[in-house]
């Protein structure tokens, strides 16, 4: 079965072809980083009108350099949310209309069980059950995973999420957009010499808030005397903050359900210092830990095609309606 997956969920068009028995044969994709980053953030608007121009032409080109044809493609993946509900339409409009065309099923992928699903792309996949923690630009969860759509959430953030306090963080420092990778580089510069909270370690639960820490960081820098030392020094501290509150999070998720293998998935895992903060951690509990590949930490269609694929084999898929939710909670997924 080849499966083609479409990823348009907010600043990146991915496009990807999946096949049940080889694994992935090919993917592309198109950023929007350059057109966004002159405003500051990204802008709805802009990016769905980007999704509209990119879109046929990369999935002509995935297909070109796969050496297949429309007629060769057994089933369509898209992403249909969480996500901004312009460039989700686009998606979704664009995987239904080649589905009637070539007479093949399609089905909806939830944008965050793609990424939960990314580290079964390599070589040696993590086995079910495990505990996930995924951690992207307004999501982070903790996750326990029995099996494909068989989720109970552990925790979740209840107000900004990781990525989103580091590129809100990064914007209050000067630093610009895409503001999570400019603050890490930034803080690779700097030494973590100021004193930082972890939010919500002091007490029991696995829920997380990251929005007073913005807040902590704000002040900090605005009380040293703002040199740019100062400022890697408060980007260091920010960031060793994030890492060990995320840390402190997981094991305490692997303590409670007994688990003994970790992934991290979601564009933040491509974080050096939250990398390397759970990898030392993991070693000391004698569990295990996966990675999705850098290239599949960010939002990807190679993730869509194969949580879709999984489904289509299991024999779901959606009728004609073009479904598009900007907001859905995993716990309403179904299993199989």
């Amino acid at each position: 079965m080849y499966v083609l997956g479409i990823e348009t969920s907010c600043d990146e068009t991915g496009v990807a072809v999946y096949h049940a028995g080889q694994g992935l044969i090919n993917h592309l994709l198109y950023s929007q980083i350059d057109m966004h980053s002159e405003y500051g953030g990204v802008v709805p608007e802009l990016a769905s009108r980007d999704h509209i121009r990119k879109l046929v032409p990369l999935i002509k080109q995935v297909l070109q350099e796969s050496h297949l044809n429309g007629i060769d493609i057994d089933g369509i993946a898209y992403t249909a949310g969480p996500g901004l509900m312009g460039a989700l339409l686009v998606g979704a409009a664009t995987a239904r209309s080649l589905a009637w065309t070539w007479r093949v099923p399609a089905i909806a992928v939830h944008h965050m069980e793609g990424h939960l699903l990314a580290p079964m792309l390599e070589a040696s996949p993590p086995e079910f059950p495990f505990v996930a923690l995924l951690i992207s630009g307004g999501h982070t969860l903790l996750v326990q995973v029995e099996g494909i759509g068989r989720y109970r959430l552990l925790g979740e953030s209840l107000d900004d999420a990781a990525g989103e306090a580091f590129d809100k963080t990064a914007k209050m420092l000067g630093l610009g957009y895409p503001g999570g990778p400019k603050l890490s580089a930034l803080a690779e510069h700097g030494k973590p010499q100021f004193k930082f909270p972890r939010p919500m370690t002091d007490r029991p639960g696995l829920d997380f808030s990251f929005s007073g820490l913005k807040t902590f960081t704000l002040n900090t820098f605005n009380a040293s005397e703002k040199t740019e030392q100062d400022k890697a020094d408060v980007a260091a501290a920010f960031q060793q903050a994030v890492a060990d509150t995320l840390t402190i999070k997981c094991r305490r998720a692997l303590q409670q359900t007994g688990l003994k293998t970790l992934v991290i998935a979601g564009g933040v895992s491509a974080n050096k210092q939250i990398r390397a903060s759970l990898t030392e951690m993991v070693d000391k509990e004698n569990v295990r830990i996966y990675f999705p590949r850098l290239e599949f930490c960010t939002d990807n269609g190679a993730m869509i095609a194969y949580a879709g694929c999984q489904r289509l084999l299991a024999g779901q898929q959606q009728g004609l309606d073009i479904f598009a939710r900007p907001r859905w909670p995993m716990s309403e997924l179904s299993g199989f």
